[in-house]
């Protein structure tokens, strides 16, 4: 009988698609995967994959050993874990990643109230403004906010909301720069941005599914929604901020929508996962608390990742 290990071994690195990315996601070193799926090859007498230094890729052997490799392996995680599922309480470590704004402006309060609830369970949160690809780096959760969900064969994807950004600035900006009554006055107007780079484009639409493409050298470039909340009300410029962010300003006049009726396409909130992970009872019940705790709550419904996928970035 092969080595069940090896076969888990060459599985994760197959899906993975090389060996950096299955040694983060096990947990053990390069070396001792490949040493292990060369050990395989040999046992088995036939070349499983084909490796260069800029890809790895399957040989036609391999790609039928992987079914059965990634169906053993997934049968033997569905036995430990239907054990864990008579368990009268959640138990293990949940890692996700979450972006900055939606980390500080909901799902960090809220994650001691999950824990209070099941004392068994450990979580680990990654917060950070860039997409995170569960698979390729051993998460359980990943929480998006963009406007479309991404198609994926690996993933299954829960949404919570949609979020919606709009472009302010202050009454005293605008008087000065002002004014702007169609989307060409923009042009008019100082901004600060998420975006890296000299240029920047906003994509926004308006009524009638007109949409403006908006391109700018910020004054201001930060990596963090409430940094550029800080610049825009104190007059640095405009930008595109969640609508919950800004609304007290808005209310209490220290800032104004800038061009009512247009914005970037409303975005979806959402967590995506690998099928096989929501089997685990702790994950599982966190799936369901952040749907309970974030669906439809409009300030908990938008995060950094909205605008890394809101924008178009160029450097010229």
């Amino acid at each position: 009988m092969q080595d069940l290990n090896d076969m888990v071994f060459f599985a994760e690195v197959a899906e993975r698609g090389g060996f950096a990315a299955a040694s983060r996601a096990l947990g053990v070193p390069k070396s001792r995967l490949s040493r292990h799926v060369a050990e395989l090859e040999g046992r088995l007498g036939v070349q499983l994959m084909q490796r260069s230094t800029r890809r790895l890729s399957l040989t036609p052997a391999g790609e039928v050993f992987l079914r059965h490799c990634s169906a053993m392996r997934d049968a033997a995680q569905a036995a430990a874990e239907s054990v864990a599922q008579v368990q009268t309480e959640p138990r293990g470590t949940v890692r996700l990643s979450c972006p900055v704004t939606l980390a500080q402006s909901s799902v960090g309060p809220l994650l001691p109230v999950f824990l209070a609830r099941y004392p068994h369970v450990r979580v680990e949160m990654r917060v950070l403004n860039r997409p995170v690809d569960p698979v390729e780096e051993g998460v359980d959760l990943a929480l998006r906010v963009r406007p479309a969900i991404e198609d994926s064969t690996t993933l299954v994807a829960k949404t919570f909301g949609v979020s919606h950004t709009i472009l302010v600035a202050t009454p005293a900006l605008l008087r000065a720069q002002g004014p702007v009554r169609t989307p060409d006055d923009l042009e008019r107007l100082a901004t600060v941005s998420m975006s890296m780079g000299e240029r920047t484009q906003w994509r926004l639409e308006g009524p009638g599914g007109k949409v403006h493409v908006h391109s700018h050298a910020p004054r201001y470039i930060a990596d963090d929604l409430l940094s550029l909340k800080f610049a825009v009300v104190q007059g640095t410029g405009a930008s595109v901020l969640p609508d919950y962010m800004c609304r007290r300003e808005i209310e209490a006049g220290l800032l104004a929508e800038v061009l009512p009726g247009w914005g970037p396409t409303p975005a979806i909130s959402h967590v995506v996962f690998p099928a096989r992970r929501a089997l685990v009872p702790a994950v599982r019940r966190l799936i369901d608390f952040l749907a309970e705790n974030l669906d439809g709550a409009e300030p908990h419904a938008l995060g950094d990742d909205a605008f890394m996928f809101e924008t178009t970035y160029s450097n010229k």
